[in-house]
């Protein structure tokens, strides 16, 4: 007897166990849409055999380009459940960004929404490997694209799905994430790593069936894909949907709905807290608050807390290549360990090390580098196997985040030893962003840097040594960066400097300029973005 079916424990089954369990519950809310678990999960089956019909199947790459929709948590399962790999693509990249991601993890399909595709278009054009293009519909409810395969029309598909043999083993996902390097690297996760993450969260994240969730951060981040949507699905709790993750917008979703659980970026809970309506907007209904992808203010922690008595907040630290929780600093720890992310969870063992691999001390002060061990892991880095024996040298998973250690095992980010840069929750790698400056002829040296910024926590900064007897200035380099980079990525600011501070042996001291320019944005008389 073949045990493998009856055995097996997949993405796609998930979402099939939980519509058994709860079939005439909530599952998805997004504008007018309104699926059952039922509903859902027949959907996710008629979609996955109009895929299929189209030639998707197992191993396939396809790639969603587009804002949270109903659609995207479609295809999500969909692909799952015909052993394709989905390949979420930042939706704020250029058009060459993308077309890089597209062309190296060798996407055959790519879906986007009305809003993105002229830029999925131009993407698709420049990355020859991509053969159909997909038109997903969104909350707002506009109009198919003229020339795109329509998600109604491969969800109206009547054939039965196709019978993949597939294991917990086989790739889910390949997600995208910058170092410090210029090109981004794809990291590989399996069904099995992205679920026992899910099982991390649902413990110590405390995600419940009788929770209504509000899904607002970009579904192409793994953080609001993979520690909120899919932990939510696996337990049968309700979702709410929504691609406009403007503060008054969210407010009146809270209110609406009576979301009980939400997760933002520092950045948008700032955004949340500084809007003239959120006094006004009834918010009795939120219970549990989550924050992550970035750092989180203390005083803004402490803020929230104080005008949402009756939120238990947690701290949520990880990263893509560990699916991607590693880390959670609870409700009960928030005022007495401020600042931290907390401790390991469930299914990852985190250690704090120096050069040599061995355990810097417990004492709050030694700097040492994050490493995991985890099921939770990535198989590695897509075709770059030099990248991802670095990544586990020493045979544990470098995460490349500089740390301390309390006595109690509590850890507290410092610095990042890869020289990230996370600003409003995006990560920019600063050398990605130093090579495109450097193409301005004037130019002698730069370094970019991250600033604390009262909205968007970190701000991208440049600071720029130009060429004796040449001349440039601050809107030039912007100027110029705005055409070769994504939004997120141009800086706040370009400082201009004689020279960059260096130790004996030639080496750029960043940490110098970050605490010199660590006011910039104190007094700054605007925000530029």
């Amino acid at each position: 007897m073949d045990t493998a079916l009856i055995r097996r424990h997949t993405l796609g089954d998930l979402l099939h166990r939980s519509a058994a369990r709860h079939p005439h519950k909530l599952a998805i809310a997004c504008g007018d849409v309104r699926w059952t678990y039922r509903e859902f999960d027949a959907l996710c089956d008629r979609l996955a055999a109009g895929l299929a019909q189209h030639g998707i199947a197992r191993g396939d790459r396809v790639a969603v380009l587009a804002r949270n929709s109903h659609a995207f948590a479609a295809m999500r399962f969909a692909l799952a459940r015909l052993g394709a790999v989905l390949v979420p693509v930042n939706f704020m990249l250029k058009a060459e960004e993308a077309a890089y991601i597209l062309r190296h993890a060798g996407v055959r399909l790519l879906a986007t929404d009305t809003g993105f595709a002229p830029l999925a278009r131009e993407a698709a054009t420049l990355a020859p490997v991509v053969e159909r293009l997909v038109w997903l519909p969104d909350e707002d409810g506009s109009a198919p694209v003229p020339g795109l395969l329509s998600f109604d029309e491969l969800a109206a598909c009547t054939a039965a799905p196709p019978q993949v043999a597939l294991a917990g083993s086989d790739l889910a996902q390949i997600v995208y994430t910058s170092g410090t390097e210029s090109l981004p690297k794809g990291a590989m996760l399996t069904h099995d790593a992205v679920m026992w993450q899910y099982v991390s969260c649902v413990v110590d994240a405390a995600i419940a069936a009788d929770d209504l969730l509000l899904h607002a951060l970009p579904l192409y981040h793994c953080a609001q894909l993979d520690v909120f949507f899919g932990p939510a699905i696996y337990v049968g709790a309700s979702n709410v949907i929504t691609g406009k993750p403007v503060p008054d917008h969210l407010l009146s979703l809270i209110e609406r709905h009576r979301i009980t659980s939400f997760f933002a970026p520092p950045t948008v809970w700032i955004g949340l807290l500084r809007s003239p309506a959120f006094d006004a907007t009834d918010l009795s209904s939120l219970a549990k608050g989550y924050y992550g992808a970035s750092i989180m203010p203390v005083e803004v922690m402490k803020e929230i807390l104080r005008r949402l008595p009756g939120l238990r907040l947690w701290n949520l630290y990880g990263q893509t290549e560990i699916a991607p929780l590693a880390t959670m600093l609870g409700p009960d720890d928030q005022l007495r360990k401020p600042g931290s992310c907390g401790r390991a969870v469930l299914n990852v063992e985190t250690r704090v090390v120096d050069d040599a691999m061995c355990d810097v001390p417990r004492d709050g002060r030694t700097v040492g580098e994050v490493v995991h061990r985890s099921p939770q892991l990535l198989l590695g880095y897509f075709h770059d196997d030099e990248r991802t024996a670095a990544a586990f040298e020493g045979g544990w998973f470098h995460s490349g985040d500089l740390a301390t250690i309390d006595d109690e095992g509590y850890i507290t980010i410092v610095d990042r030893k890869k020289d990230m840069i996370k600003t409003g929750g995006e990560n920019v790698a600063s050398r990605e962003v130093e090579e495109a400056i450097y193409k301005l002829a004037p130019v002698s040296e730069v370094a970019v840097i991250g600033a604390p910024h009262p909205r968007w926590v970190e701000a991208v900064v440049a600071i720029v040594v130009v060429k004796s007897g040449q001349s440039l200035d601050e809107a030039a380099v912007l100027a110029h960066c705005a055409e070769h980079l994504a939004p997120f990525k141009v800086p706040k600011r370009v400082v201009f400097v004689d020279a960059l501070p260096k130790n004996p042996s030639g080496k750029l001291l960043k940490r110098e300029l970050r605490q010199r320019f660590e006011a910039l944005f104190a007094t700054a008389p605007g925000d530029r973005g």
